[in-house]
């Protein structure tokens, strides 16, 4: 049974801890599951590192918002509330899997979670959540609509269009820029002279601040006070510093990173600080043990049942691409056949 946490001022921090800990063990099971070659695709990307961005802002998020991820997008849409079994299921490609098996773990989407789409192109997301922000507006139905991107996507011109426009119509729209210090191989002060990323948005006139990510309280405090301010008008843009401990992806050894960097950007884990934080408070490791099993079990069925799953049949193909009311095209292979059978 999950242990009861303190209450108090640090009861959030169980939950908290609870929320990064099943996004942390999901992504080792992603891991593993690649490394077995039941992944779909050649490449997924891990978030181990930085949990706390993804937990931290989805706590303060209500569930009428809708959000865009990045590439790197398991852990939101974990913390967002995605079932892990589906989940594991699309990165194996199975027909179980919230897109059927057709987005992989670059593209999963489901707008019954306000997931309007990961996207694998860098800040490819970042523009929808201007819409989804306007017809929220025009509703009246109180809902906020987060970008999550990395620090990669900083260089893309289209992120200054949307803070442009989000400012200027005074969008419920929260920007989240995930930095984890790297865009692919490439280190963040290696590519932009000021790297307090924050103060780009400060320009377009959105709220904007730059939180510790290795404290899940603090940038759960600060997406709170953002998200309270987009949803009253003012759009705002959060940076949550975090580390990559692993490569750009599950492929990348990362040998363009000094080992002796990695060894101290890997003590900046904030699932172990939430953990400490959580023993000084009166938790014991013993119950924080227990529930991290239960945790590691739920995720290692996530792989079973994946495994166990069928891949999406051919005749699904065209499925979610055309209208429901639009004839499907021939496929390629029946066409040839019909060719074939008249001459």
């Amino acid at each position: 049974m999950t242990p009861p946490f303190p209450t108090g001022s640090n009861s959030d921090l169980g939950r908290l801890y609870r929320t990064m800990r099943r996004v942390r063990s999901f992504e080792e099971r992603v891991g593993e599951l690649f490394v077995r070659g039941q992944s779909a695709g050649s490449m997924l990307h891990l978030s181990i590192g930085e949990e706390s961005a993804a937990v931290g802002v989805c706590a303060a998020m209500k569930p009428q918002d809708t959000f865009t991820t990045h590439h790197r997008g398991h852990g939101i849409f974990l913390a967002r509330g995605a079932d892990p079994n589906r989940m594991m299921a699309e990165i194996g490609g199975k027909e179980a899997g919230y897109c059927h098996g057709k987005g992989g773990s670059m593209h999963i989407a489901d707008m019954g979670l306000g997931h309007l789409g990961a996207n694998a192109i860098v800040g490819g997301g970042i523009p929808a959540v201007v819409g989804a922000g306007l017809s929220a507006r025009h509703k009246g139905n109180g809902a906020v609509s987060v970008a999550f991107f990395g620090d990669g996507a900083t260089g893309q011109g289209i992120l200054y269009e949307s803070m442009n426009m989000a400012a200027l119509w005074k969008l419920p729209v929260l920007f989240c820029c995930i930095n984890n210090q790297y865009g692919m191989g490439t280190r963040i002060d290696n590519a932009t002279a000021n790297t307090a990323l924050h103060e780009r948005a400060l320009a377009f006139g959105l709220a904007a601040e730059t939180v510790d990510g290795l404290d899940v309280e603090a940038v759960a405090e600060a997406a709170r006070r953002l998200v309270d301010g987009a949803r009253a008008g003012r759009p705002a843009f959060l940076a949550v510093d975090c580390y990559r401990f692993f490569g750009h992806a599950r492929k990348d050894k990362s040998p363009y990173r000094d080992p002796a960097e990695e060894d101290e950007g890997r003590m900046k884990d904030p699932v172990a600080h939430a953990r400490a934080r959580l023993i000084d408070t009166g938790m014991t490791a013993a119950a924080l043990d227990a529930m991290d099993g239960e945790i590691d079990a739920e995720m290692d069925a996530t792989i079973d049942f994946t495994i166990a799953q069928t891949e999406p049949p051919l005749a699904s193909m065209f499925r979610d691409v055309y209208a429901p009311t639009e004839p499907e095209p021939e496929p390629v292979r029946a066409r040839i056949a019909r060719v074939l059978a008249r001459t």
